[in-house]
């Protein structure tokens, strides 16, 4: 927090922030836990999900399979059991595609400010739009977790650093554009279905950060609405 202080006050001319500063921080990928024989109250769901013979029980191919997306995805304990927060990830991810190439079609972001950063808490879905034309996404996102979610409402882009550090927790947050105390877009090397989720920062991929730097700058609006599953 110090530090973004120190950094902000000169650039901006602001004398401190009041908000506590929020990232993303998660655990690594566990190493495989041991397969599990037990169907999931999701199995079924999560067998259809996965491509694999959607019978209800639970066969080694299934756990391997429920398993590795697990591991994959950060979500523990990955012991291949298809239980809710497993089939959460999946049921997300449905939701996400289902969007396409049209994530304001319920009109909730602006159309009216010009270019503009949204992100749909609901969906976990960010996007850039320059009035009603999309220009950039819709690309999936980790926002804050229960106890630290990222606040809803209309904001602006403040204050850019490219290299920055947390102070509070010793953690890269490259490529931070800050639109609400501490909570910015940054990149983070964690899937973007990492449950439970941030510090409050909207987490993106490298990739989708350095875009997201490219197009934006200090005084674009953000636009964020919605609530993210379990919130």
């Amino acid at each position: 927090m110090g530090d973004i202080r120190r950094r902000g006050a000169v650039a901006l001319g602001i004398t401190g922030l009041v908000a506590p500063l929020t990232l993303a921080l998660g655990t690594a990928p566990a190493q495989a836990a041991s397969c599990t024989t037990q169907a999931g109250p999701y199995q079924k769901q999560v067998e259809k999900f996965l491509g694999r013979p959607v019978d209800g029980r639970q066969s080694t191919a299934d756990c391997k399979a429920i398993q590795a997306f697990q591991t994959k995805h950060g979500i523990t304990p990955n012991a291949g059991y298809a239980g809710s927060v497993t089939w959460g990830v999946m049921d997300l991810m449905n939701k996400q595609k289902a969007v396409g190439n049209k994530p304001n079609k319920d009109g909730k972001c602006p159309v009216n400010k010009g270019r503009i950063a949204c992100v749909n808490l609901t969906l976990q879905l960010s996007w850039i739009q320059d009035g009603s034309r999309l220009v950039y996404g819709p690309v999936p996102v980790r926002t804050g977790r229960d106890g630290y979610e990222t606040r809803t409402g209309l904001k602006k882009i403040y204050w850019r650093d490219i290299d920055h550090v947390s102070d509070i927790y010793n953690v890269p947050m490259p490529y931070s554009q800050f639109f609400d105390g501490g909570q910015a877009f940054h990149s983070v090397g964690l899937s973007m279905w990492n449950p439970p989720g941030s510090h409050g920062c909207v987490n993106m991929t490298t990739t989708t950060a350095k875009k997201y730097w490219s197009l934006l700058k200090n005084g674009d609006d953000v636009f964020v609405y919605g609530r993210k599953p379990g919130t």
